[in-house]
C-alpha cells in the first residue's frame, strides 16, 4: 500500500450540502453544513473551487443535482476532494457505489466525510472501506425503515377501508380533512351518474370497450384531474375493470381486495355482469397458475445477457418411480446459438460455497456489533427529536386554527378569507399528522435491521440452507448484486458491505479502528442529534 506522501493528494475541493425536502431547506441545515465544511477545508488546506447546495432526495432514480456535482469533479484535471457533512448526505444506498469507486480508483476524486472523520481514496484500507459501506448500509436501513412505516400506515388505512391513492374518476378527493382530521373521498356529483351509465350500457354486451369510449365522449365524461379532457382507451378499460365502484379497493401489485368506506356508484351484480362481458369478448379466464422457483428472474446468461429460464421436469421410470427436478436454461459460451440445461442443485451448491466464504471472525463480529449498536442509538435519538418537532408544529397549527376561528367570529376577516386560510392550515396539519404516525413506529425497525445485517453476515450459509423458497430469494437479493451463469459456472458480484466481508483476510488493525470509531461516535453523536440534516430526510 502506498503511503500518504506517495499517493496523489487532493489540494482542491468541492463542498456538497444537501437536504431532502423543502421543509429542511427552509431551516438552517444547509447553512450549518456549509459552515462546518468550510472550516474543515481550511484546516485540511483544501482550496474550495465550488459549493453545491441543493434540495434533492438521495433515493430517487435520477439524481440530477448530485450528478451535476459528480460530473463537475470528473471534468477537472487534478484529483478533487468531495467534502460532505455525513455519508448519508452523499448517498443513502449502494446504487452509486460502483460509479464512485471507479472514480476513486482512477484518482479523479476522494471522499471526505466530516462527521465520520473518514477519507476514502484509492489506497484506503479494507477497514476504512468497510466502514464507508457500513454507514451506507445503515443509511439504507433508515430509508427501508421509513418505507416499512409507510407500508404499515397503508396497511392500517386498508384495514380501516380508507383509500391510499387518488380517487378514481367518479369520485373526488375532498379539499380538506374530515372531522377526524383525515382526508376523505366523496362522490363526484357530475361524473358519478355517467360512470354508472357507462357500466349499464356495457353490461348489455352490445358494445366493446372501445365503443364505450366514444359514448363517454358523447356524454361529456371527462377526467377529474389535470386538464380535465376526455378519457382515453386505457382509462375506459380501467374504469370497467375497477371494483372500487361497487365498494372494494384492489391493490394492483398483489391483486388483493379490501372493502372501502365510501359510497358505491354501482352494485356488485352490475360489475360482475360487465366482467363476464369483458372476458367473453377477450376469451380470457380467471384461472392463472404459476410456481415460484428460487432463481426465477434472478440469474442471467453471461453469454447472451438474457434472463435464464427456469422450468420443472418430471419423469416416470420403468419401475414406476416418479422423478422431479428443476433446471435453468442458458446458452453455451462457445456456441450462443445452442441452449444448455443446468440443474438447479448445481447452482445452489455454488451459491452455498459463496455463503461459506462469508465467515466473519468472532472478534471482528463483536466489534461490528458494538459499532452498529451505537449507530442505532444515534438514529433512534434523531427519530425522537424529529417526532418532538412534529408534535410542536402540530400544536402550533392547532393554535393558529383556533386564533383564525376567533378572528372570523369577531368579524376581523371575511368568510372567504377564513375558508382559504383554514383549508391551508388543515392541509398542513394533515400532512404533519401522517408524518407523526410514521415516526411513532420507527425505533423497533432499526433493531430488527441491525440484527438482520449481523445474522446474514455471520451465518448466511446456515440461513440459506434452512430458508424456504421465498426467504432464499430475499437472501439472494440482499447479498448479491448480480448473478450470471457462463455455461454451468456461476459468476457473481456481492453487494457492499458483503464484498468487503468476503475480502477481509485479517483483523490486525480492526481493534484500533473500532476504538477510534467509538471515540468519534461519543464526540459526534451530540452534534448529530442537534442537526436537522438527518432527521426526517428521505
Amino acid at each position: 500500500m502506498k503511503s500518504t506522501s506517495e499517493r496523489k493528494v487532493a489540494t482542491k475541493a468541492i463542498i456538497l450540502s444537501r437536504v431532502s425536502s423543502k421543509e429542511q431547506e427552509e431551516g438552517y441545515s444547509i447553512a450549518a453544513q456549509k459552515h462546518r465544511l468550510q472550516e474543515y477545508c481550511t484546516r485540511k488546506g483544501l482550496e474550495i473551487i465550488r459549493v453545491f447546495e441543493f434540495c434533492e432526495s438521495s433515493i430517487i432514480p435520477n439524481r440530477i443535482k448530485f450528478m451535476e456535482a459528480i460530473n463537475f469533479a470528473r471534468s477537472q484535471k487534478e484529483i478533487i476532494a468531495i467534502v460532505t457533512d455525513k455519508v448519508d448526505r452523499l448517498q443513502r444506498s449502494h446504487r452509486e457505489y460502483n460509479m464512485l469507486d471507479e472514480l476513486i480508483s482512477r484518482e479523479k476524486i476522494e471522499l471526505h466525510f466530516y462527521t465520520e472523520n473518514c477519507i476514502i481514496h484509492k489506497y484506503s484500507s479494507s477497514q476504512d472501506r468497510m466502514m464507508w459501506n457500513v454507514h451506507v448500509m445503515m443509511a439504507q436501513n433508515y430509508v427501508d425503515s421509513m418505507s416499512d412505516n409507510i407500508k404499515r400506515s397503508f396497511a392500517h388505512k386498508l384495514r380501516c377501508g380508507e383509500c391510499i391513492g387518488m380517487a378514481p374518476i367518479g369520485y373526488l378527493n375532498a379539499p380538506g380533512p374530515n372531522e377526524e382530521g383525515r382526508r376523505t373521498i366523496v362522490v363526484d356529483p357530475e361524473r358519478a351518474p355517467l360512470i354508472k351509465r357507462l357500466f349499464e350500457e356495457y353490461s348489455t354486451g352490445s358494445y366493446s370497450a372501445r365503443e364505450m369510449l366514444g359514448k363517454a365522449k358523447e356524454w361529456g365524461l371527462t377526467n377529474s384531474r389535470g386538464k380535465k379532457g376526455h378519457l382515453n382507451s386505457r382509462q375506459t378499460y380501467d374504469i370497467l375493470r375497477n371494483p372500487f365502484y361497487y365498494g372494494v379497493m384492489r391493490i394492483e401489485k398483489t391483486g388483493k381486495l379490501y372493502p372501502h368506506i365510501y359510497p358505491p356508484i354501482i352494485t356488485k351484480e352490475l360489475f360482475d355482469v360487465c366482467q363476464e362481458v369483458y372476458n367473453a369478448r377477450k376469451g380470457k379466464s380467471f384461472k392463472y397458475a404459476g410456481k415460484e422457483f428460487i432463481f426465477r428472474g434472478l440469474i442471467k446468461c453471461a453469454t447472451t445477457g438474457y434472463t435464464a429460464g427456469t422450468e420443472m421436469m418430471t419423469r416416470i421410470s420403468p419401475k414406476g418411480r416418479f422423478f422431479k427436478w428443476t433446471h435453468l436454461r442458458v446458452w453455451k459460451p462457445e456456441n450462443p446459438e445452442l441452449r444448455i440445461r443446468v440443474r438447479e442443485e448445481e447452482v445452489i451448491m455454488q451459491i452455498e460455497e459463496v455463503f461459506k466464504a462469508l465467515v466473519i471472525p468472532r472478534e471482528l463480529l463483536e466489534q461490528i456489533t458494538g459499532y452498529l449498536k451505537k449507530l442505532v442509538e444515534t438514529e433512534r435519538d434523531l427519530h425522537k427529536k424529529r417526532l418532538n418537532e412534529l408534535k410542536v408544529a402540530n400544536t402550533r397549527i392547532m393554535n393558529r386554527i383556533s386564533m383564525l376561528t376567533d378572528s372570523f367570529l369577531d368579524y376581523d376577516i371575511s368568510k372567504e378569507e377564513y375558508e382559504i386560510k383554514k383549508q391551508e392550515l388543515s392541509q398542513k396539519r394533515s400532512e404533519i399528522t401522517q408524518e407523526i404516525e410514521l415516526y411513532s413506529n420507527g425505533d423497533d425497525n432499526f433493531r430488527e435491521r441491525q440484527a438482520e445485517l449481523i445474522r446474514l453476515a455471520s451465518g448466511a450459509y446456515d440461513a440459506f440452507r434452512e430458508a424456504n423458497i421465498t426467504e432464499k430469494r430475499q437472501l439472494l437479493n440482499f447479498v448479491f448484486l448480480s448473478l450470471k451463469l457462463r455455461g454451468k459456472k456461476l459468476e457473481y458480484s456481492l453487494r457492499p458491505p458483503f464484498s468487503e466481508f468476503i475480502n477481509l483476510a485479517k483483523i490486525d488493525e480492526w481493534p484500533d479502528a473500532a476504538e477510534e470509531q467509538y471515540r468519534l461516535i461519543s464526540t459526534v453523536a451530540p452534534l448529530a442529534i442537534t442537526d436537522n440534516s438527518l432527521a426526517g430526510s428521505t
